[in-house]
């Protein structure tokens, strides 16, 4: 028998509203040894099924209608997840069933120390002394690499990096030793380069301890990595599953096909991304140019000279900066009239601090930022205000980026209102409408609430408050970043027709240099608040100079097929 096997499970969630089907007779199984992967979009049903496992969903609303979850490690008897009591079930979770988040931040209590986390799993299901119990969690801090786990045992979350954080989760789970390990978005938030640690150290813990994982995921590159077998999920129903080469050199299923195709990096600059309902519809996939092959006049619209960003670390008692953190470290950086400049690096780089500085949301401790021919580091509130009709910003989360209490209609139509650009109702009402328009939405959603949306629909609305004020230029920090390869799609095809369409010039900030690749026309890499190599972005993709940017291309998932 298999060491977990899901068996025609289905789940519901019952409201006042009706019932609702997340998951519908799926089928699948984990064995000793094996990574399987569960792949699909957000809500497609995976989480549901991996929370299912452990019985982490509420009941109600959630509803088991049918089906049965067999765990079997060998040292018991098999049993029924979906039947076992709450006893059975605490003595399985965190012991012999453990569970990694897609959030370290979230899933760690801010007010404990890292180490404190880790021992209270041990102490709950191991019979150690508290001398044993800390000797433990430091020999899993060693073994899941992180720096001075002595140091680290005393350390609080916020303290740590991402990638660190996800680490003492990793330690948390795997402590007890667990036959199967149930991995959630593990590497969603990390940069590429701390993804491939984590992706390598989950396979070689996996390899030691001879445990079957399930990982949960939406990026078919990781998927690729790290997989023996592949299940496709598709609005709760398990659409394909096979062998992870299988599925990526013969997949079976138009979703599956959709899913592979949408990726940008299967994509050349001026190719139409395709999306999956050109596939589920049975269309072909549609190529069209979207990008000027022509070069763009090299016509500078801004320009960066020597820019230094610092931020205070130490005070002394009059308030007086005594020591300080350099984020941008004297950066020079043109660019130029209707480009796309892509900007890639780690998690504190300094490319958002770098962004947001360019538009004065951060003050700069020294250089200039001279745009359209004015030093906007000279400019005073009013001027800074006149600025902002021409420069806009698209955050990464477009859901924390809307008002929940604001209609999207009321929500595009307010930068106008602080701009000073005065509409009467019927006039406001029809330029949100043709702002929903350039967006691909129906003017028929105007008094709904962000709440009704979808992660793209929601990221579409985010772009049309940028362009209320039709500014010139965007930036675009990881806009694409937390969304579906599909959805993605759809986006990044939408940004490059707003570029063509209304002359856009547009700073592409992320740390996937395959998106990168495919939507810009020059790349900058920074590095520890330095810009280490600039130049065009298929050069710098494909025969990067610096050992920095060859390292962070080296670290991308590749599908092999």
């Amino acid at each position: 028998m298999s060491l977990l096997q899901i068996k025609n499970l289905s789940v519901d969630f019952v409201s006042e509203n009706g019932t609702t089907q997340a998951v519908k007779n799926i089928s699948l199984s984990i064995n000793r040894g094996e990574i399987v992967a569960l792949v699909g979009e957000s809500g497609s049903g995976k989480s549901v099924t991996s929370l299912s496992i452990l019985q982490l969903l509420p009941t109600p609303p959630a509803k088991y209608s049918s089906g049965a979850i067999l765990f079997d490690d060998e040292k018991n008897a098999p049993i029924n997840l979906l039947q076992a009591g709450i006893t059975e079930l605490s003595n399985i979770r965190g012991n012999r069933i453990a569970m990694i988040f897609q959030e370290p931040m979230t899933s760690l209590n801010p007010v404990m120390s890292c180490g404190k986390q880790v021992a209270e799993v041990l102490s709950r299901h191991q019979n150690l002394n508290s001398a044993e119990i800390k000797q433990k969690v430091i020999q899993w801090f060693e073994k899941v690499k992180l720096p001075h786990p002595v140091e680290m045992y005393n350390r609080y979350p916020h303290q740590l990096s991402g990638g660190q954080k996800q680490r003492v989760m990793i330690a948390m789970a795997m402590c007890c030793e667990p036959c199967l390990l149930i991995c959630d978005e593990p590497t969603t938030a990390l940069d590429v380069t701390v993804q491939k640690t984590i992706l390598e150290l989950i396979k070689d813990l996996q390899q030691e301890q001879n445990m079957g994982v399930l990982f949960i995921t939406h990026d078919l590159g990781v998927v690729a990595e790290i997989a023996d077998r592949v299940a496709i999920m598709y609005k709760g129903e398990i659409v394909e599953q096979n062998s992870t080469q299988e599925i990526f050199q013969y997949p079976q299923n138009n979703y599956t096909k959709a899913l592979i195709a949408c990726r940008p990096a299967q994509h050349e600059k001026g190719e139409r991304l395709p999306i999956v309902s050109d596939f589920l519809e049975g269309k072909k996939e549609i190529k069209k140019e979207v990008i000027n092959s022509s070069a763009p006049p090299k016509e500078i619209l801004l320009d960066v000279q020597q820019l230094t960003v610092q931020f205070p670390t130490k005070t002394n008692l009059l308030g007086k900066v005594t020591a300080t953190y350099t984020a941008v470290d004297d950066v020079n950086l043109q660019l130029y009239k209707g480009e796309t400049l892509g900007l890639v690096g780690e998690s504190g780089c300094g490319k958002t601090t770098l962004g947001r500085t360019l538009l004065r949301l951060i003050e700069p401790a020294s250089g200039k930022i001279i745009y359209n021919g004015t030093d906007i580091t000279a400019l005073n509130k009013q001027q800074i205000k006149d600025l902002r009709k021409n420069v806009q910003l698209v955050f990464q989360d477009p859901y924390s980026s809307l008002n929940p209490r604001l209609t999207i209609g009321a929500t595009i139509a307010e930068p106008m209102g602080v701009a000073g650009i005065e509409h009467n109702k019927k006039q406001q009402r029809a330029k949100v409408a043709e702002l929903l328009d350039k967006v691909n939405l129906p003017s028929s959603y105007i008094n709904r609430y962000p709440h009704e949306f979808s992660g793209g629909q929601r990221q579409r609305i985010v772009i049309a408050r940028a362009l209320a004020l039709n500014p010139t230029l965007l930036v675009c920090d990881e806009s694409v970043s937390a969304l579906d390869v599909s959805v993605q799609a759809q986006v990044l095809n939408l940004l490059n027709d707003l570029k063509q369409d209304l002359g856009l010039t547009m700073l592409f900030i992320s740390h996937d240099l395959s998106v990168v690749r495919y939507m810009s026309d020059r790349i900058a890499v920074m590095q520890a608040g330095k810009l280490v190599e600039i130049g065009d972005a298929e050069q710098v993709y494909y025969h990067p100079q610096m050992p920095y940017t060859q390292n962070l291309l080296a670290a991308i998932p590749k599908v092999k097929v």
